[in-house]
């Protein structure tokens, strides 16, 4: 009976999912790097690619070079080489196993010129020439562009048919100087200097194009690259091709691989910048385009609140017609009320008039001077007086009161 994976455990993987897996984390934990070490078991293939073994006294590492790359190879390989690969650490998936993918490749122990290169690149380097922190930025948009190169190096011709291809408005100033043979690395440091007094362009391009150690040593010597870290305007390095490293490319604030890779890494492209700006004109508009629309829609929302005065005023002369006819109505309510408040207290009188009063049995007295009286001690015993009944009137004397 198969046995269930237990709950909360990890999926179960097939064997290509784990290599695979190997795979990624070792090609992300080890980028293209250079690696030392003895040619061994070399096997060209039919294909034009390139086997062998790459090993030192403690370990070994199997190695392919394919076709593309083994092509750009300028000297045979062989048993026993010493040689320093730029590799990219994989598996191969197919039989599992450790592999280094070479992209590149030089000699290594290439006796005296060589041993000179390793003793000035650690002495500089101890000295802080190479330090990423005092690398200047290669201005984004240059005004002008600086190259020191011969003048009749072929270099010089790929570099100015790049820029002028990439864009061909900015301004370009050659500052010539011999690239190979004795003394070029003092005519090198010399046009450095120069181009850094007279200040005349934003970037310097120093390029040759390729050869053997020999023939780019000039770019090894001291002279030159403290002549670059002293310039005071950017320097781009495109010395050789891309396997070839000099201390000028150590020393320089950028290193290319080629000059043609010099010239396009400082050069704008004006069709990119062109596509840009075409760009930037297409999203103004557009937002220009919004803004306008709802510029209207707020202005279509403040007409629709705004009131012609002549509708204002008839709507006013409307509300005050209305109003005059609830003034009106409310006039005539109150009016009404009144009558009726008036008749209801005309009938209140009515029941106190005094015909009425002496006609339900009431009568009036008065004195001899007409004075009605309401108290017995206002009279004297033997007083005349008149009394009003409903009907005719009598005079009496008084006899006697009491209170």
């Amino acid at each position: 009976m198969e046995q269930l994976p237990l709950a909360g455990a990890r999926p179960v993987l097939t064997v290509s999912q784990l290599v695979r897996s190997a795979r990624d984390v070792l090609e992300r934990r080890f980028p293209l790097q250079w690696v030392a070490g003895e040619i061994s078991n070399c096997r060209p293939a039919a294909s034009g690619h390139l086997y062998f073994v790459l090993k030192d006294a403690q370990a070994q590492a199997d190695c392919v070079m394919y076709r593309s790359r083994a092509a750009a190879l300028d000297w045979e390989l062989k048993e026993g080489q010493q040689v320093e690969a730029r590799v990219l650490v994989t598996l191969y998936e197919p039989r599992g196993r450790f592999q280094l993918t070479v992209e590149a490749m030089r000699r290594a122990g290439l006796g005296p010129l060589y041993e000179r290169f390793l003793k000035l690149k650690e002495k500089l380097e101890r000295e802080g020439l190479f330090d990423p922190a005092g690398k200047r930025p290669i201005p984004e948009y240059p005004q002008a562009i600086g190259i020191v190169t011969s003048l009749a190096a072929a270099a010089l011709q790929d570099v100015l048919t790049c820029l002028k291809r990439r864009n061909p408005g900015i301004p370009v100033i050659v500052y010539p100087a011999p690239v190979q043979g004795e003394g070029a690395a003092a005519r090198i440091a010399q046009a450095l200097g120069a181009a850094s007094e007279r200040a005349e362009c934003d970037v310097l391009l120093l390029v040759r194009g390729g050869g053997s150690i020999e023939d780019l040593w000039q770019f090894n010597e001291e002279a030159v690259a403290r002549a670059i870290r002293a310039c005071r305007i950017p320097v781009v390095s495109g010395v050789g091709h891309e396997t070839d490293f000099t201390i000028a490319d150590f020393a320089a604030d950028e290193r290319a691989p080629t000059p043609t890779a010099a010239a396009e890494r400082v050069s704008p492209s004006r069709e990119e910048l062109l596509n840009r700006v075409a760009d930037l004109a297409l999203g103004l508009s557009r937002e220009m385009g919004r803004k306008l629309s709802y510029s209207i829609q707020a202005v279509d929302g403040l007409q629709r609140r705004l009131v012609h005065p002549a509708e204002r005023l008839r709507a006013s002369g409307q509300h005050l017609r209305h109003l005059a006819a609830r003034l009106s109505g409310a006039m005539k309510h109150q009016l009404a009320e009144l009558v009726a408040q008036v008749k209801q207290a005309r009938a209140g009188l009515a029941a106190f008039d005094h015909p009425a009063l002496l006609a339900r049995g009431y009568s009036v007295t008065h004195n001899a001077k007409g004075v009605i009286l309401r108290d017995a001690s206002k009279v004297t015993e033997g007083e005349q007086l008149t009394t009003a009944l409903a009907k005719g009137w009598i005079e009496s004397k008084v006899l006697k009161k009491g209170s």
